[in-house]
């Protein structure tokens, strides 16, 4: 019973119903099994094909994990481990005899108050500028009768982690630009509108900021780091590159750098040093944190190929080779997070201190067993290798808790060290006592 499909489309075709394009649309029904176009019963009767099933809509791809997550293997998605949040201070009263440092060596509170205090430069008349990031703040330190005075300078950037101060003005290094406030220590109180030095710094969602030094040659250097764990970088990313303070023109000096926030000059040589913050989520031990030196500009530091100089990454190591790259001069502790460090230039501290390298160790976070959290003091021979390293100060990791986190460091002009301390929100000062 009833008219099937390929006996309408025979009676069509046979009428010239569908001609022109009829006549192909039937023929090639007619060639096609009977089974793809409908079903019939043993009495000849159509039966309706059922219907495809479609799904509604595509089930939500998961989100792609954090930026600081990324390259975290399956075994350790229950690891209890991420960064710390942003601390708004801590105090540190009663806990600074906890500290342990060589003897003749005294450290107290030199200024607190200081939310998120990282990086820090001094000005010609004594003014201590200080960065952070992200409170947003710029600080000021300065003497009133004989008091420390703790005061915002500027607020409301975009994670203003460097500062310099070098020829009466202040550079500020923010999350896409380098800010410069020309005369600025003759007006505190109403800070002038600032200039843009430089606006198109690749932004950072993940990693701790920009540091600036100035160089011995009159160029401003910083870190521009990759916005992962670990990933390939962007041409932009990765790297130290320094700016003309004159024309503003930019050039990479070293590349292969994942994160860098600590760059200082050697007394000596001139040369570049800086510490890096290796990748994470490759176990407790490994990579090492690192200690390099640039001799040669454009060099290649290794990331994401090779950690460590002597380590080829699981996923981006295939097929290169770790001699492509620069080794570090020095590898630190897995995870210690090396960040600001300073050669020692005064006259306060005994004479073997002389040009010694000291460096804050900001603390581990991806690791089972916590590390750094204390300053590390290095001594080089004349060709820039490593005689001997030790703590220089500890203390603040106690029992696998912390209380604090030294992030810069600035030799003053009577030959005292200071430290910032981000978690605490505050700045010691170091002396030494003959």
């Amino acid at each position: 019973m009833g008219l099937s499909y390929s006996r309408f489309f025979r009676k069509a075709v046979a009428l010239n119903f569908f001609y022109p394009f009829g006549l192909w649309l039937g023929i090639f029904v007619l060639t096609m099994p009977a089974a793809r176009l409908h079903a019939e019963d043993d009495a000849g009767v159509l039966v309706a094909p059922a219907p495809l099933a479609f799904p509604l809509e595509r089930p939500l791809a998961p989100p792609p994990p954090p930026p600081w997550a990324q390259g975290r293997p399956e075994s350790m998605l229950s690891a209890a481990l991420a960064p710390y949040p942003p601390s708004s201070g801590q105090s540190v009263a009663g806990k600074l005899d906890r500290l342990k440092l060589p003897p003749g060596f005294v450290i107290q509170l030199w200024a607190e108050g200081l939310t998120g205090a990282r990086s820090m430069t001094l000005g010609a008349n004594n003014t201590l500028f200080v960065g952070s990031r992200d409170a947003g703040v710029v600080y000021t330190v300065t003497e009133k009768e004989g008091q420390r005075v703790v005061k915002k300078l500027l607020t409301g950037l975009d994670r203003p982690t460097g500062v310099v101060f070098a020829e009466g003005r202040l550079y500020v290094a923010q999350q896409q630009s380098i800010l410069k406030y020309e005369k600025i220590e003759d007006s505190l109180e109403t800070p002038p509108a600032p200039s843009v030095l430089f606006d198109a710094l690749p932004p950072e969602q993940f990693g701790p900021g920009k540091y600036l030094a100035m160089g011995p040659d009159g160029n401003l250097y910083l870190g521009l780091g990759a916005d992962c764990n670990i990933c390939v970088p962007l041409d932009t990313q990765a790297q130290i590159v320094r700016i003309n303070p004159q024309t503003g023109v930019l050039e990479t000096v070293a590349k292969g750098v994942r994160q860098s926030v600590g760059l200082t000059f050697h007394p000596l040589s001139k040369e570049l040093w800086f510490s890096q913050l290796s990748r994470d989520w490759m176990g407790d031990d490994v990579p090492a944190d690192t200690l390099h030196r640039v001799n040669r500009k454009g060099a290649h530091m290794g990331y994401p190929y090779c950690h460590q100089g002597e380590i080829l990454d699981p996923v981006y190591g295939k097929g290169r080779g770790c001699g492509e790259f620069v080794a570090p001069t020095v590898k630190f502790e897995a995870h210690a997070s090396p960040m600001g460090l300073s050669f020692y230039t005064g006259k306060m501290f005994p004479p073997d201190y002389k040009n010694r390298l000291i460096v804050a160790m900001h603390g581990s976070w991806n690791r089972t067993q916590k590390a750094g959290f204390n300053l590390m003091q290095l001594s080089f021979d004349a060709t820039g290798k490593l005689i001997r390293w030790e703590p220089f100060v500890e203390g603040w990791l106690e029992a696998e808790q912390f209380w604090g986190r030294p992030t810069d460091l600035l030799v003053m002009p009577d030959g005292a060290l200071l430290v910032s301390d981000d978690y605490a929100g505050v700045i010691y000062k170091i002396s030494y006592k003959r």
